[in-house]
């Protein structure tokens, strides 16, 4: 069950004059508490959702089903920004290919681009384990990249390190910068 939050535009109290309200101001020092970046644009969000589930659909398939605790949609944008984000990744046979996780995220809804940010963790179904600090979906390429450090274990003692990499969803076809690594095939990218 999502609930909807609507913001309040912050207005006079009833009782309180100028007089006194610039007095207090001053007494704050002059500034009172000031919202962060983050904060004045979370703010300014068109709706937000507690407790979010939105499922992602392709030509009448489930492709994945997207949860977050918070979320915040900016129509103008065409973007939603999630906060303890879950998604689960399905097949085109509609079978649960992976997972991930991570501490935020954005989705832009008209595209199905998504980025996870902060911790974020893709599990596999077949036990396949990629870890970065931020990862991007791009629906119309169909792949999984980053620009960022990434640790990637796999089947067979895989382990496979490095400063960015692009793949495929289900992480069969791993190509990575800079990688490291023990076990299995590394391909390396053209220099």
């Amino acid at each position: 069950m999502s609930a909807f939050v609507s913001r309040l535009t912050p207005g006079r109290r009833p009782g309180v004059s100028g007089p006194i309200l610039a007095l207090a101001i001053a007494a704050c020092g002059g500034r009172g508490a000031q919202p962060t970046a983050t904060q004045a644009v979370l703010d300014s969000a068109d709706q937000v959702l507690i407790g979010m589930t939105h499922y992602v659909t392709e030509t009448g398939l489930q492709r994945a089903r997207v949860r977050a605790d918070t979320a915040y949609f900016f129509s103008a944008m065409q973007t939603a920004e999630m906060r303890n984000v879950h998604i689960t990744f399905y097949d085109v046979t509609g079978n649960e290919t992976s997972t991930l996780t991570s501490r935020e995220g954005t989705y832009h809804w008209r595209t199905g681009d998504m980025e996870g940010r902060g911790d974020v963790v893709v599990v596999t179904k077949d036990g396949r384990t990629l870890k970065s600090q931020v990862m991007r979906f791009s629906q119309v390429k169909n792949e999984v990249s980053s620009d960022k450090p990434f640790v990637f274990t796999g089947p067979g003692g895989q382990h496979i390190e490095g400063e960015g990499f692009t793949s495929d969803p289900e992480f069969k076809n791993l190509v990575a910068k800079r990688p490291s690594g023990t076990g299995g095939q590394l391909r390396l990218p053209n220099q």
